[in-house]
Order: structure tokens, then sequence, then C-alpha cells
């Protein structure tokens, strides 16, 4: 039986997903994390804690682990774990991508100028320090533009500008954000982020694998809502996308030219690119699958899931032929309701009985401080929609969040209440 070793961190909600597809595939998993869990000592050759800040370390615990245990893959769910499990995959002699490559793909500013490097549409942009002038910012990359911090993913910290005042606004409120403990910046990513030219257009996401090289497209989603800011919560995610086929052909071909570019050859990829007048933009390209819960939004033939695929094709495995089922289906990252602490959600049943709702999953919980965008990050659940075409499961995921309500309590009064 192959085992796999998974990278999770522990605040993390891909664990379930990876789980049930090692099972169902016959595979043998093993969770590295970065803090002990309750369960480590009753299981432990299911879970190891490496030491997630230094690549150097976590390869000598990975290989010590490997000795007894040996691994034939290792996997990277997150954006914080790829580099690492490249790193790790090098010292077991496992297949894996450049680290560069990887690296490349993680940092924004590096990923931007292999872009253009490589004639690919992206957009004008610029690195500069959070200390210095915003008309300097500005004048490097025009008005309205967008900031952005180099590493951090789900949109968080990203702010959009529309004159010089309101920029120096947001490269304030994001030095302050970089600078929190929760943060895990360091060095440069303290001081510096990328600024670039706002596009107009809509946003769509690609989902794919890399099988040396080629580019099998498993979903392309559309974003229905508009993601102009000031901040970039993403909500709806729909498939299969209602863009032009010729346009859905010229996405999969900038995303394919576009993982060569930073050297990627095999694993998961999502993609996220503007789409305008002037055609399809890339503005950012993950070696990893989709965030969050949002895979049970796809199903492949079969009942296959996306962790399943990921996991075949880290053991070199074929998944060619695997196509996702007919039927058109969506997820909403319920939208941040305020600041504030959960004191109950109401009206998740209701929501469940929309017609075409297949599931809600609150995933904040009672005493959860919530914090919008773009400090925030973490979504406070899902809904998942299936139906006939792209239009009613839109529709039906509006109508599920109309009926749901979150009962918050100001910070103030959860702490005097112990409700924290």
């Amino acid at each position: 039986m192959s085992r796999i070793l998974l990278l999770l961190p522990t605040r993390t909600w891909r664990a379930e997903a990876f789980l049930a597809a090692a099972r169902r595939l016959g595979l043998e998993i093993t969770v590295a994390t970065d803090k002990p869990l309750v369960w480590t000592g009753r299981v432990p050759e299911g879970v190891i804690v490496l030491d997630f800040a230094c690549a150097e370390r976590a390869a000598e615990q990975a290989a010590e682990f490997a000795r007894e245990h040996p691994i034939a893959a290792v996997v990277g769910a997150d954006d914080d774990t790829v580099v690492l499990a490249g790193a790790i995959a090098k010292a077991l002699g496992l297949p894996h991508d450049p680290i560069a490559a990887l690296e490349a793909a993680r940092d924004k500013r590096v990923q931007r100028e292999r872009l253009l490097a490589a004639g690919l549409p992206v957009p004008r942009f610029t690195r500069f320090r959070l200390d210095e002038d915003p008309a300097a910012v500005a004048a490097r990359v025009g008005l309205p533009c967008v900031i952005k911090p180099l590493r951090l993913a789900a949109s968080r910290g990203v702010m959009r500008a529309d004159d010089v005042t309101s920029l120096g606004a947001a490269m304030r409120r994001l030095g302050a954000l970089l600078a929190s403990p929760d943060v895990d910046a360091s060095g440069e990513c303290r001081h510096e982020a990328l600024a670039e030219t706002f596009l107009p257009g809509a946003e769509v996401a690609l989902e794919g694998l890399l099988e040396d090289g080629a580019l099998r497209v498993l979903a392309l989603f559309d974003k229905p809502d508009p993601l102009d800011g000031p901040y970039f919560e993403e909500t709806i995610y729909v498939t299969p996308s209602r863009v032009a086929p010729e346009t859905q052909a010229r996405i999969a071909k900038i995303v394919t030219r576009a993982a060569a570019a930073l050297g990627l050859t095999r694993g998961p990829i999502h993609a996220e690119l503007r789409v305008n007048v002037w055609g399809p933009w890339i503005l950012e390209l993950a070696a990893r699958p989709i965030g969050g819960l949002c895979s049970r939004a796809l199903r492949f033939e079969g009942g296959v899931t996306l962790e399943e695929l990921v996991l075949r094709g880290a053991l070199g495995l074929n998944t060619a032929g695997t196509t996702r089922e007919a039927d058109a289906s969506g997820v909403m990252m319920v939208p941040i309701p305020g600041a504030g602490v959960v004191e109950r959600v109401e009206g998740v049943a209701d929501a469940g009985r929309v017609p075409g709702i297949e599931q809600v999953v609150i995933t904040a919980h009672a005493g959860e401080r919530l914090v919008p965008f773009p400090e925030g990050s973490r979504y406070p659940g899902f809904i998942f929609a299936r139906g006939e075409d792209p239009a009613a499961v839109e529709a039906a995921l509006r109508a599920a969040h109309g009926r749901l309500r979150f009962v918050l309590a100001p910070e103030a009064d959860a702490a005097t209440s112990g409700a924290r």
C-alpha cells in the first residue's frame, strides 16, 4: 500500500477531503502538520509534526519518519505548504517540480516578472516599499490601481485605490496588516508589496492538472459577482463557464504558457484570470488545488473527487479520461457579514431547503471572531448547489444566502460575557 505524506497547516479545511480520498483509493496517508494534534498519540503513524518554518529541518524530520514508514509521494494542499512539499520530496528522492518554480508561483512579484518575460498578458505592475511616496507608486502603474502583499493568499490585504490619497491610506493599512502578529510575514515581505494597474472585466478561475507539462482543464468557473473593489472578497463560483468557447480555449492556452513560464510541470494548479474587451489576462497561478471547501463543487464521473485526482497524479498514476459530471454546479463562499463575535447563525435549515441546494456548511463557530476583508481571510461558511444550468445554480446560491442571518456580538460585549 502506497503512503502519501500530506502537508496541512493546523488551521485548514482540507484534511477531511484528502483523508476520504485516500481511503477510497486504498492509500495510506500521513498528515504532516505544524503543531501537535490531540489525536497524534493515538495514531503515531498517521500524524507527524514538522518544522514548517525551516524546510531543511522539515526534510530531515520527514526522512527520519520515512525510514520506518516509506513514502511514495509528498503533497502540499495549500499555498503555505507547496514549496515545503517540494523540498521534502527532493530530499526523499521523489518526483517534484523544481523548487525555484514552486517559489516563483508563491511570490506574486516573481511570478509577474516571469509571466511578463514570457510575453503573457499581465497588468502593468511595480514592487514598492510601504513607506514610499504614494504619488511615486501611482506614477509607475497609473490609477486606479490594486495593491497586494507578495505572499498572502485568499485576497487578504488586496485593496483598490482610485487616487493618491486612497492609495496612501491603503498602503498604511497593508503595512499594519503585515506587522500584525498573526501574519506569517518576514524580512522584505513586511515592508514591500506589489502594485498593479486595475483591470476591468469579469473574473474566471481555472482548475487543472499538469501531467508532464500538459494541462488538463478540469473546470472553468465563472465568478458572476463584480470584483471591482475596494476589497476583493470572493463569493460565487459556477461551472461550466458561460464564457464563449473560443475565449475558453484562449484561457487554457494562456494558463498552459504561464505554467511553463514558471517551470511547473506536474500536479494541481488553480489560475485566476480577468476577461475583458482585450481578451483574457492572467492574474495569478497557484501550484495547488482550489482552496477552502470549494472542491466539493466539483464532482467527476463515477463520483471521483478532485482530491482523488490530486493523489493519483502525485503517485504518477493515469488520470486521463476523468471528466466532470454533466450537471452545472457551484459554491458560494459566504461573505463575512461584519466584524464581531459569532453568537449564532439562523436560517441554515431554511437555506438548505432551497431547490438545487446540496449542502450549507457553516464553518464559523459560536465565539469565533469574524474579521472582514481586507484584514480577514476566513469565510464563515460555504453553500453548494447543483442544477441543469449555471443560471439556475447561481440563483439557488443567492436565494440560500438570503435566508442566512449571522447574529454577532461586538467584541467588547463578547469579552465581557465570556463568549470568546
